[in-house]
């Protein structure tokens, strides 16, 4: 059986989590955070998630554990047969990573610290937002899903981005992102209300207590030094 190692309130955890319950593939949990040694054996650079596979093999970075997952669980596809329209699923996955999730993360340390963020940064995150959003609008189609008739990996891996576009940047710049985005708001609706998304929704809220402790405990012992 699968271990997939990390802890609930992480929305990289989140995207392989609902890539492995879609897919109805066996998986057990281990509750684990960043920063740990325990975390550093099965992932190279001590990053959440991480999977175990049946034979010890240890894999990380959520793209590549869905990749895997993909390759060797074929039922159900994720991605497209045609070569073309599985570039265009990865290449809406990577702008939401690299113009979307990447940017409002800049944000999370102001956020759990209860800082205001510098407006120099504010400024450079907008502007990176206003790039994935140009991109995303010629990109995804809602018809119904992101890429088109096909439920595919983008509509997993875009759901989890979008909670934190929500939770951090669109709070800290007083902007409804999502809203700039034709149709994105309403299929971010349909995709939280799945049975495997209300699932994970419900592990992740209950994690959090915990989360926020252990976030709470490395900002104190990152004061005292």
């Amino acid at each position: 059986m699968i271990t997939l190692h990390g802890f609930a309130a992480s929305n990289y955890y989140n995207i392989v989590k609902h890539t492995l319950l879609y897919k109805q593939i066996p998986f057990e949990e281990n509750l684990i955070f960043a920063g740990s040694d325990e975390l550093l054996s099965v992932s190279p650079v001590g990053k959440v998630p991480a999977i175990t596979t049946d034979d010890g093999l240890n894999i990380s970075e959520s793209s590549v554990i869905c990749d895997f997952i993909e390759e060797t669980h074929p039922d159900m596809p994720l991605y497209p047969a045609d070569a073309g329209e599985r570039a265009v699923v990865r290449q809406i996955m990577k702008i939401a990573e690299l113009y979307f999730e990447l940017p409002s993360r800049r944000l999370i340390p102001y956020v759990f610290s209860g800082a205001a963020a510098p407006e120099p940064l504010k400024a450079e995150v907008r502007q990176v937002l206003e790039r994935g959003i140009g991109a995303l609008n010629s990109l995804c189609q809602f018809s119904p899903w992101i890429a088109g008739e096909q439920f595919t990996m983008a509509d997993i891996y875009v759901h989890y981005v979008n909670l934190i576009v929500n939770t951090f940047a669109s709070s800290q710049l007083e902007w409804d992102v999502l809203a700039q985005i034709p149709g994105m708001k309403e299929w971010s609706t349909s995709m939280s209300q799945s049975d495997i998304a209300q699932t994970v929704e419900k592990d992740r809220l209950a994690n959090m207590p915990e989360f926020m402790q252990h976030v709470q405990a490395q900002i104190q012992a990152t004061q005292t030094k």
